[in-house]
């Protein structure tokens, strides 16, 4: 019934799956990172948006029906290739009263360096209804190869997945954006790579379950297809300071709507300056 119970809607909006116009698919010999085969110096990028201990979670609403939890947290510190990692977690499950319509239980987990602040492993299980997807990738970033069962493909240096790749956001400074203002970054996503958009829109207070918080507002310029196409927009809702901690997610589908509010956090990495109630 929805990938938008799943992932997607928090953080598939950073998915570049069946890319749009500002999406670009980069095929076999039209690698513009040809030649780069290892790194002397692994970028640092600072931040306080987040600390291990960190854990969010959100209402899911389907039209006007709480459909899921989903929860993001750093449980833990990892290691991945000789390199202090966090272990990022995604997990959503449908409320009772829904599953009895369509059952969602859908886990993702990214490893993702400390200091760089780009994943080295990915993988994520997806149970919604009768559909099942299980999918696994090293992504090395030294030799800037991608290592997944179907294959090893290339990527470019400092590549995200579809969960890295928010939690990059949250280190980007939007102090002096103006309003459509865009950022690239590199996705991997099966077996490709991709160019993504991330457009800012400005900036918004808003009210939710956990409190009322300004915010900046971005949104990951995709195309979804398929039942729940994206009619172009999908608003994603940061705190506006240091933590820029998701607050909503919006989209429009071609079935209904769907937001995810964030209920409830703690462990977060400091005062949240943007709360005003």
């Amino acid at each position: 019934m929805t990938r938008f119970l799943g992932w997607s809607i928090l953080c598939c909006a950073f998915s570049s799956v069946g890319a749009g116009q500002d999406s670009v698919e980069v095929r076999a010999g039209e690698i513009p990172w040809e030649g780069q085969k290892s790194v002397d110096t692994i970028r640092t990028v600072p931040q306080t948006a987040f600390r291990a201990g960190e854990r969010l979670v959100f209402d899911v609403g389907y039209s006007f029906i709480t459909a899921g939890e989903a929860v993001m947290s750093i449980p833990k510190m990892d290691t991945a290739f000789g390199r202090e990692c966090y272990q990022v977690l995604f997990t959503v499950h449908s409320t009772p009263s829904f599953s009895w319509i369509y059952k969602v239980d859908d886990r993702y987990e990214t490893i993702l360096d400390k200091e760089g602040i780009f994943p080295w492993r990915f993988s994520q299980r997806i149970r919604e209804g009768k559909y099942s997807r299980d999918y696994d990738a090293v992504l090395d970033q030294v030799n800037h190869v991608a290592i997944t069962e179907g294959g090893t493909f290339p990527i470019p240096p400092y590549i995200q997945d579809v969960v890295s790749a928010f939690y990059f956001v949250r280190t980007m400074d939007f102090s002096s954006s103006r309003p459509g203002e865009r950022t690239i970054l590199y996705n991997f996503t099966k077996d490709t790579s991709y160019t993504l958009a991330v457009k800012f829109l400005g900036r918004q207070q808003i009210k939710v379950d956990a409190g009322t918080f300004r915010c900046v507002i971005v949104e990951p310029l995709i195309q979804e297809g398929g039942l729940f196409k994206s009619e172009g927009r999908v608003i994603i809702w940061l705190t506006d300071d240091e933590r820029k901690i998701p607050v909503k997610v919006s989209t429009k589908v071609v079935v209904g709507s769907i937001d995810a509010e964030l209920r409830e956090y703690s462990g977060v990495a400091g005062p949240i300056r943007a709360k005003l109630e």
